[in-house]
């Protein structure tokens, strides 16, 4: 396309529809949002409300039942809807390219990468194979991959999750486009790996002058990667704006409850609670009159907000910044949150888990395709020894890899300890499977999964599958007295009692995790592994879910592990947190301790990988090289020495030879590392506030 100086993508008054048998679903309506030239736009908001669909739309992929009903997408001022297919041929994955979610859903299995590299310039510029393999390995050298040659060489399957997406950013930038559309790039990452993946993409953006639509429901990424933000619900866009008028000048109630709804430092969940957005997201057949959102907002006026269409209103002094609500300029939007009931904090009791120097090691042929020859040790859990209270949160973070979901797996019986003892009340459980275990242990250890989806039997309704965890428990003398405790326990999670007789495809993601969650703590569980149980879910039912955790937890006593790796929440719920890697619990104290210097140089590094939704918020910057080793073939001495920061400051080989021993900080704050206590005294803070 000839040079064009306007914006790259103009998208005006546009609706897109899906048709069914019985009706048109209105996916996206009266939507608009523009990127100029090298802008970066970000699009957020909760699933189901037409951000993939809008992408869609740009690529003119919307698949057969798809149609666009109204408005038009302009590409540098050509019309997308009027183009020949053999034009959006030559567009699509030239001047425009899509990062999906899922890195392997863009590769071949079968093709070694580089000759996936190299079919971009060959297909869509003509070039040679040789010039081609040049531009592949260029390429990969950007994407700050090790050993170029050896990456194209391999097949996808012997790369890592962060590797394999670096390999689809690289192929989205074979051919320099004008436009980059990133959907989720980083979900499926882990926090340190998203925190390299997000710094890659804009830094290659600025190099290559790229404009980029970048979807997203993680409000902090959004502040790191993007210029302007467009705030999306129920198919229409609500709020649009710089970062800075959007983040710090909200003129929507919905972009209001969102940022109630996602932990930012301060907040606590005794003093100053989350607030999760009331009721629930419409479906597009069942949207109400007028604002989309007026039956969840706070600010609703019966018979005005109802009444008509409502149109985006400018605000004044803004960038371009503009809002679809009616009592724009009635609301005091600087007006403090009012104050949710504070709860009294829980005061933890005496320990009723205690792990004893546990390991788990799995045996493994070397040869993935045959069993015969060499034997390989996994060591995924390398003497943990901690202690978890009655009423306490205690939380497990770390990368994929470093043994949490091993260790959790250890504790329910799935798996069988190594060596080292878990007690249980002073009962040993680190060798007894799940099968050899007594009713009242299965019931006193309980777990709640990161994917509701996959945890409910799709051909049984609600009430009967919390109804078989009693009886599995054996709770209930008739089938009366269960059904009752049924229904209690459907009270408990918040959940109408007419669900009892639902089937799971009828609930929302939020609503199934609520069922799981009741599953639970059916059995008076003394013990909950809560393995990532929000990150399936949006920022605003994950709010309503974590304070449903807390609410039980209060009231049952119940010790809860939360594993996960999203720092932002852990720094709001829990109590204590035990920081692992590679197997090795690297720092353990209470949250105020771990998230404040001294830090296990991990530790550092994770908090800084943390995107905060806060323009206040400095953080100091750090990005680790190279991905986790495996726990195949670990590194020898400290098990983070190939990628820590500090290794210089501690003299001589010692990282490379000893694991570190375990130093206490004092109150319980322990750390496993070799650095000298001068330069841990050194450590500044990750994160702070900016000075006014």
């Amino acid at each position: 396309m000839a040079e064009y100086d306007g914006p790259i993508l103009e998208i005006d008054a546009l609706s897109i529809s899906f048709f069914t048998r019985l009706r048109e679903i209105p996916a996206v309506m009266d939507f608009s949002v523009s990127v100029q030239p090298g802008e970066a736009v970000g699009l957020v908001g909760e699933s189901g409300c037409g951000k993939s669909t809008v992408a869609l739309g740009v690529m003119q992929d919307l698949g057969v039942n798809g149609r666009v009903t109204g408005g038009s997408i302009k590409f540098k001022g050509q019309d997308l809807a009027a183009m020949s297919d053999g034009e959006l041929r030559r567009l699509r994955g030239n001047e425009i390219a899509m990062i999906y979610q899922e890195p392997m859903a863009s590769l071949n299995p079968a093709m070694r990468i580089g000759r996936q590299l190299m079919e971009v310039p060959m297909i869509h510029e003509g070039v040679g194979a040789e010039e081609a393999r040049a531009r592949a390995l260029q390429v990969v050298r950007d994407v700050k991959l090790p050993d170029p040659e050896r990456m194209l060489k391999s097949f996808p399957h012997q790369l890592s999750g962060g590797q394999q997406q670096r390999i689809v950013i690289a192929m989205a930038l074979m051919s320099k486009p004008s436009l980059l559309i990133l959907d989720e790039p980083t979900t499926a990452l882990d926090v340190t790996v998203e925190a390299a993946i997000v710094e890659l993409v804009r830094d290659l953006g600025k190099k290559y002058g790229t404009s980029m639509l970048f979807i997203s429901h993680n409000l902090g990424l959004v502040l790191e990667t993007c210029d302007r933000l467009c705030v999306m619900y129920s198919g229409e866009a609500v709020e649009r704006g710089s970062i800075e008028d959007v983040f710090d000048e909200m003129r929507h109630p919905y972009t209001q409850a969102l940022f109630r709804s996602i932990p930012l430092p301060g907040a606590d969940k005794t003093a100053r609670p989350l607030k999760a957005i009331p009721g629930n997201f419409p479906l597009p057949h069942e949207r109400p009159p007028g604002c989309n959102f007026g039956p969840r907002c706070d600010y609703f006026v019966p018979g005005r907000c109802d009444a008509q269409e409502i149109g985006m209103t400018r605000i004044r002094g803004g960038d371009r910044h503009v809002s679809r609500c009616l009592r724009v300029d009635e609301i005091d939007w600087d007006a403090p949150m009012a104050v949710t009931e504070t709860r009294a904090r829980s005061i933890p009791g005496a320990p009723v888990l205690k792990i004893e120097n546990l390991k788990k090691y799995y045996e493994v042929a070397a040869s993935a395709l045959f069993s015969g020859g060499d034997k390989k040790v996994v060591k995924a859990n390398e003497t943990l020894s901690f202690e978890a209270r009655e009423s306490e949160t205690l939380a497990i973070v770390g990368e994929s890899g470093c043994g949490k979901s091993t260790f959790a797996k250890v504790l329910m019986g799935l798996e069988t300890a190594t060596e080292g003892r878990i007690l249980l009340d002073n009962r040993d459980l680190q060798h007894i499977p799940i099968e050899k275990r007594d009713r009242r242990t299965i019931s006193d250890v309980q777990m709640v999964f990161q994917n509701p989806f996959d945890t409910l039997n799709p051909s049984m309704s609600v009430g009967r599958q919390i109804i078989r965890a009693l009886e599995v428990f054996g709770i209930g003398a008739s089938d009366r007295e269960r059904r009752e405790r049924m229904l209690t326990l459907l009270d408990l999670v918040k959940l109408p009692r007419a669900f009892a007789d639902r089937m799971p495809r009828q609930l929302s993601g939020g609503q199934k995790q609520r069922v799981g969650i009741a599953r639970a703590f059916a059995g008076n569980a003394r013990i909950v592994v809560a393995d990532e149980p929000v990150s399936a879910l949006d920022v605003s039912v994950q709010a309503a879910v974590t304070d449903l955790l807390m609410e039980i937890q209060r009231e049952e006593k119940t010790t809860l592990l939360f594993i996960s790796h999203d720092l932002s929440i852990v720094r709001y719920l829990s109590d204590r947190v035990m920081v692992m890697y590679l197997g090795h619990v690297v720092e353990i104290g209470t949250t105020d301790q771990v998230f404040a210097p001294p830090y296990h140089p991990y530790t550092e590094a994770l908090l800084s990988a943390v995107p905060i939704a806060d323009t206040s918020i400095v953080k100091k910057h750090i990005v680790l090289d190279g991905d986790i080793p495996s726990a195949m073939n670990p590194p020898p001495g400290c098990p983070f020495q190939t990628r820590c920061g500090w290794k210089s400051k501690v003299p001589g080989d010692l990282c490379d030879r000893e694991v570190p021993p375990i130093r206490e900080m004092g109150d319980g704050h322990q750390v496993k590392c070799h650095l000298p206590d001068a330069e841990l005294a050194q450590m500044e803070p990750v994160i702070k506030i900016a000075a006014e």
